[in-house]
């Protein structure tokens, strides 16, 4: 069994990867000061996309509705921003002796911005409405440890049970949470939205909910303007501990990553995502201090289409590491997105608790021969060619032209970009499985373990597995180190799980991302945490 001493360990080693990604910016690794008159109700502009779904918690794994959920609900637990440790929130505390069953004690005084408590049965409730398969949540997996998943998400047929058994409501205060086996990572995984309470109102329209959410987090919601922004105002009972500096934000779409570049330089868009491949070479210039420039947990692959009949064949797992073979990741890392991203040699981002490097093996590295001979030992590429789908606003096509033209070139293989024209339109595509061949697939970590790129990813049956990908033998290494007793042996079993990903290569790493962003001159203290998102309630508007 697992102790307390053992617990604290725990989390320290996770601190440990995330501090390896923690927020810095520009020429300075703090981020920018506090140097300028502030306006407390002064209202900030981000760079965003349209939501794909209703902005309910556990229906965004993107991150156009994910941000907004993040800061419209605040979970039991979160992340640091300073310093990557995992603090509490709503929690007051979270007990296990064994990793398996969890007491659960909630803080006093939180409100919905309704008005209305944030109470157990709004963990409870929120979780088990989540999880059952008649809701239709894309992050329903994220609750399928808990004991009685599998009776409100069966994998196929009608739920036997609207309540997972594996949680009570003890009091208002109070709820426990019995896992079906032990997972020594599962209190990071509660920092996931998916885990977020809803208030009681919810149920009676949750569609409706998802049009005009009510949360308990730092900002409330004020509007949603379809296809073009986004607002959000500060929650003045907000008790947090991350209480906002500012006014509010507003969430601003955009078709093109070089015209939001552009709102940029002339002031009329506030914070930046990431910078397009057009402006990296200039962007240090253009913005000097308020540029951007540090690591975070993400990493960009290109996963097959395995469902589909041309990918099947066990043989054709050498054709996709021929395809990976022929991909010159060096130059078009160097050239074409000017130093801004690093080569991948896994599927796991640096700094996240397992990274192996060099998991992918010579998979990962440009050797056009061996590609060609690969290819030819698993039948060739069906019809000679492949495309790649991608969204057309997030500034993709000229790193995707340059990977098709390093396959053409290597090997022969005709490969066309397939731009759709947004994120959403793509990910109807993809989550509808209607994709040709390839697809743009990218990750930023939910929490700063190996599992969370690995399980979460290309386990069978998991909410983000785009590619349909299975493999029995990745699923029994994944249920193994997931019942591990500390997070050490459970990071280096995932390591054997990814090495199954090498042998049969379902996706291609690329690249890991970095935070490459900036700020325009009226706004200050704006800072990026590990996972890419600058830290928006500590952004000061100025007079």
């Amino acid at each position: 069994m697992r102790g307390a001493s053992q617990a604290k360990w725990v989390v320290a080693a996770v601190a440990v990867a995330l501090a390896a990604t923690a927020c810095g910016s520009g020429s300075s690794s703090s981020g920018s000061s506090s140097d300028g008159a502030v306006n407390a109700q002064g209202v900030f502009s981000y760079q965003g996309s349209e939501p794909q779904h209703p902005l309910q918690p556990a229906n965004a794994m993107e991150v156009g509705g994910g941000r907004i959920i993040k800061n419209l609900f605040r979970g039991l637990v979160d992340y640091d921003p300073t310093d990557g440790k995992l603090r509490n929130q709503v929690a007051d505390k979270i007990e296990t002796t064994d990793a398996q069953h969890y007491s659960v004690t909630l803080k006093s005084g939180w409100t919905f911005h309704d008005g209305t408590p944030v109470t157990a049965a709004s963990f409870v409730d929120a979780w088990n409405w989540s999880a059952n398969t008649k809701n239709n949540q894309v992050n329903s997996n994220w609750f399928s440890d808990i004991a009685g998943y599998d009776a409100v998400h069966p994998e196929a047929g009608d739920p036997t049970a609207d309540k997972m058994s594996g949680l009570k409501v003890v009091d208002d205060t109070h709820f426990t949470i019995d896992l079906s086996a032990p997972v020594s990572y599962f209190q990071y995984k509660l920092g996931y939205t998916a885990f977020s309470p809803l208030p009681t109102s919810f149920y009676a329209d949750p569609v409706k909910a998802g049009e005009n959410p009510i949360g308990n987090g730092p900002y409330k919601f004020v509007s949603w303007e379809h296809n073009k922004a986004v607002t959000l105002a500060t929650y003045d009972k907000y008790t947090g501990l991350d209480k906002p500096k500012n006014g509010g934000i507003v969430f601003k779409n955009y078709t093109a990553a070089e015209a939001a570049y552009k709102d940029l330089t002339s002031d009329n868009l506030d914070v930046l995502d990431q910078v397009d491949p057009t402006d990296l070479a200039n962007y240090k210039t253009d913005l000097g201090d308020r540029a951007v420039d540090q690591p975070m947990g993400g990493i960009t692959s290109i996963a097959f289409a395995m469902y589909n009949d041309a990918w099947k064949a066990p043989e054709k797992a050498k054709v996709r590491q021929g395809l990976s073979m022929a991909i010159d990741r060096e130059t078009i890392t160097k050239t074409v997105l000017n130093g801004s991203r690093a080569a991948a040699d896994s599927w796991v981002a640096p700094g996240v608790a397992g990274y192996k490097k060099g998991a992918c093996g010579e998979a990962c590295t440009f050797d056009p021969a061996k590609a060609k001979e690969l290819i030819a030992a698993g039948g060739g590429v069906p019809d000679n060619k492949v495309t790649v789908l991608y969204n057309a606003d997030g500034g993709h096509k000229e790193w995707v032209d340059a990977v098709c033209n390093s396959i053409r070139q290597s090997t022969g293989v005709e490969c066309i970009g397939e731009p759709k024209p947004d994120f959403k339109s793509a990910r109807d595509l993809i989550d509808g499985h209607k994709v040709t061949s390839m697809m743009r697939s990218a990750w930023q970590q939910d929490y700063p373990i190996n599992a969370n790129f690995l399980r979460d990813i290309y386990g069978t049956g998991a909410s983000a597995n785009d590619s349909l990908y299975s493999s029995p033998e990745f699923d029994k290494l994944a249920k193994e180190a997931d019942a591990a007793a500390s997070i050490d042996k459970t990071t280096e079993l995932y390591g054997e799980a990814e090495a199954v990903l090498a042998k049969d290569m379902p996706s291609i790493p690329l690249w890991y991302y970095k935070t490459n962003s900036g700020w325009d001159n009226k706004v200050q203290n704006v800072k990026f945490d590990s996972f890419g998102d600058p830290v928006f309630t500590q952004v000061e508007v100025k007079k």
